[in-house]
């Protein structure tokens, strides 16, 4: 596999760190656009791991000429993009949002189909899907190609990530998709463009609201997601992916921080037969022999155990 070309010139990856201006529009509005950080060399050997026929092979397995797919776990499928995960450039900002030790929660190739109006997807916060201990959590796209408003580019809510645990739950199950239009419909003036050229990044808190609409320029559009936490983050439901716990700056931590909150766990219809529960494979902390023997005292009656006399 070929390696991302890391050297830059003077112009891309002009600062490895965000400004107080940046910071401060983090803190207020949820999300930051830094354009220009990746060379157009490096954006070319990007989109040429994007095109490699293995991942190419398992995008059209999946629809991604139909419909918009997102492809996990793609550090694991080119090298190219687990030294981007981990490249300064992006990691050394990360630091200033949730602090020196980082590890990669999960990654994805995000890919939208030339198909015009094809590739919209729903409103939504990422920390429904994978609530963690605290909210140190924050997303990364990497842009391959110039995200528009015409190509489905994505759009955030200016300071939806103040409001809390929004409602994601229909009929009792995780949906994927905010239920809660009013933050949305309500107040339009907050709805606005997150996007960046090719060879940017967006950057967006794990609550922030965010959707893309469809696809209507008949050209496709690649982005490579990045879902980072602060090493002492612990993920409570989902899925652990095989690069879940990449540490991609500084060090583990050996201990877990808790945030002052209750969070309603996303319940996902199907795992059950799979998990035992439906809260994903994340959320099991059960060793094998206790699984087996909670099996078997679910299928006998309650007995009372017994006690030795003296």
């Amino acid at each position: 596999m070929k390696h991302m070309r890391s050297s830059v010139g003077p112009k891309w990856g002009h600062s490895k760190m965000l400004s107080k201006n940046e910071l401060a529009q983090f803190q207020e509005d949820g999300y930051l656009i830094v354009n220009d950080l990746f060379s157009p060399a490096e954006v070319e050997a990007l989109r040429a791991a994007a095109d490699d026929p293995c991942v190419r092979k398992q995008l059209k397995e999946r629809g991604a000429d139909e419909h918009c797919v997102h492809l996990l776990e793609i550090t694991a499928k080119h090298d190219a993009f687990k030294e981007l995960a981990r490249d300064n450039r992006i990691t050394s900002r990360l630091a200033q949002l949730i602090g020196e030790d980082i590890q990669l929660q999960h990654s994805k190739l995000a890919t939208k189909p030339s198909k015009k109006g094809a590739g919209a997807f729903g409103w939504h916060q990422d920390f429904a899907y994978f609530p963690h201990s605290n909210l140190d959590l924050a997303a990364v796209m990497v842009m391959l190609d110039d995200a528009t408003p015409e190509n489905g580019g994505m759009y955030a809510v200016k300071g939806s990530h103040k409001l809390g645990f929004l409602n994601h739950t229909r009929d009792g199950y995780f949906g994927g998709e905010c239920l809660e239009k009013q933050v949305w419909e309500a107040h339009p003036k907050n709805v606005v463009p997150l996007m960046a050229r090719a060879g940017g990044i967006t950057i967006h808190h794990a609550l922030t609201l965010h959707g893309s609409p469809p696809n209507h320029s008949g050209r496709p559009r690649r982005g490579v997601v990045f879902q980072y936490r602060a090493s002492d983050a612990y993920q409570l439901a989902d899925h652990v992916w095989v690069d879940t716990g990449f540490q991609v700056r500084g060090k583990p931590s050996d201990r877990v921080r808790c945030g002052a909150f209750t969070v309603e766990l996303p319940k996902f219809k199907g795992r059950e037969s799979a998990f035992g529960q439906p809260f994903g494979n994340a959320y099991v902390q059960t060793g094998a022999y206790a699984a087996n023997w909670n099996k078997d005292l679910k299928a006998a009656p309650v007995a009372q155990a017994a006690v030795a006399t003296v």
